[in-house]
């Protein structure tokens, strides 16, 4: 093979090299260690993180009232032995960080295992969180909107108002460094969650998570959104239903139905309702009326009448929405499932869900 290979550089009138093996393996290992050496650097950067690199620089704000008033209370620990560990960093012990595996005798008393349980609760929560508000959102976009809402800096700053990182036992020559480090601020945040969950269950971390997240997943996903060039859900009142019989069209109008149907920011109530019932095992009843102008007034003693009427060419589908037999909400369309949508939106302000 080498002196065919050598006849033919000759002919060309070439001097044929091989690279040796160990030159080759010399390369790659070299632009290994590299890549490695990036690749550490990048996943330790305080300010980035892989899915949100170039779209987040600082902790995402949104409002929670005057003072913050409606920040969300942080749960008690109940379990002492649990608390003192979520609250100690592995620097306070100095064990070696090379061992495979603690013995069940002597297990690591910090709290890197709480953390690394609470890094997996939190991305179910902030997951299950995401599909609830917006149902249509695709998986991309979602990802994107879940790694802003969990990223260090973010989960900093949360630690911060909780002052969790005050309470860290630490390495006394290490102190100072180790509790203004954004990631250890992050990891403190991540360790209660993981000790809330091993004291109380996933239920407990959920009514404490979501409301807190929910505004988090707000703003980003309005930020995810304009980047892809999409404009601002504009977020419109629950709708008044008028029941004077003179203006049957003044509260909804058929246009403004359709157009909230079509516009992908509001067109999820009704999936979204429906989750949230499902969940609670409700019977749900839809009442529809098929309306159409008789005397040109529309009023009848059914309620669904109060809604107004369409055209005879054009018909405006009424619907009220039962659950267990108390009505959760009206709406109207020139659909029935734009009716049944609106119908939707109110009852999610119902259940008292942010639409």
């Amino acid at each position: 093979m080498k002196r065919a290979l050598a006849a033919r550089s000759g002919w060309l009138g070439l001097p044929l090299s091989l690279p040796s093996r160990p030159t080759l393996s010399g390369t790659l290992g070299q632009l290994t260690r590299r890549l490695n050496h990036a690749n550490i650097r990048y996943k330790n950067s305080t300010a980035f993180s892989p899915l949100t690199t170039m779209m987040q620089v600082s902790a995402l704000q949104p409002d929670f009232g005057v003072n913050e008033s409606l920040f969300p209370a942080l749960p008690q620990i109940i379990s002492e032995d649990i608390r003192l560990r979520v609250f100690t960093h592995r620097s306070y012990f100095g064990r070696p960080t090379n061992v495979f595996e603690d013995t069940l005798s002597d297990p690591s008393p910090d709290n890197e295992k709480y953390e690394h349980l609470g890094d997996s609760v939190l991305q179910l929560v902030v997951t299950n969180l995401l599909m609830e508000m917006y149902p249509g959102l695709r998986v991309g976009p979602s990802t994107k909107v879940r790694a802003m809402v969990v990223g260090n800096i973010t989960l900093a700053d949360i630690s911060r108002k909780y002052m969790l990182p005050e309470q860290l036992r630490l390495h006394p020559a290490q102190t100072v460094t180790l509790r203004a480090s954004v990631n250890v601020q992050a990891d403190v945040l991540e360790s209660f969650i993981g000790g809330l969950y091993t004291d109380q269950g996933l239920e407990a971390v959920k009514a404490w998570l979501v409301p807190l997240f929910r505004p988090y997943a707000q703003t980003a996903y309005a930020i995810v959104r304009a980047q892809h060039g999409l404009p601002p859900v504009v977020s419109t009142d629950v709708p008044t239903i008028s029941h004077d019989p003179t203006s049957p069209t003044s509260s909804v109008g058929s246009e403004g139905s359709n157009n909230n149907n079509n516009n992908p920011g509001t067109a999820g109530h009704l999936a979204l309702f429906n989750q949230h019932l499902q969940k609670g095992s409700q019977r749900v009843e839809w009442l529809y009326s098929d309306q159409h102008p008789t005397n040109g007034s529309g009023s009848s003693d059914s309620p669904t009448d109060a809604f107004g009427a369409g055209s005879k060419t054009t018909p405006v589908w009424a619907v009220q929405v039962l659950v267990d037999g108390e009505e959760y909400g009206r709406g109207r369309g020139n659909t029935k499932k734009a009716a049944r949508n609106e119908a939707a939106k109110q009852g999610l302000v119902r259940l008292g869900l942010q639409v």
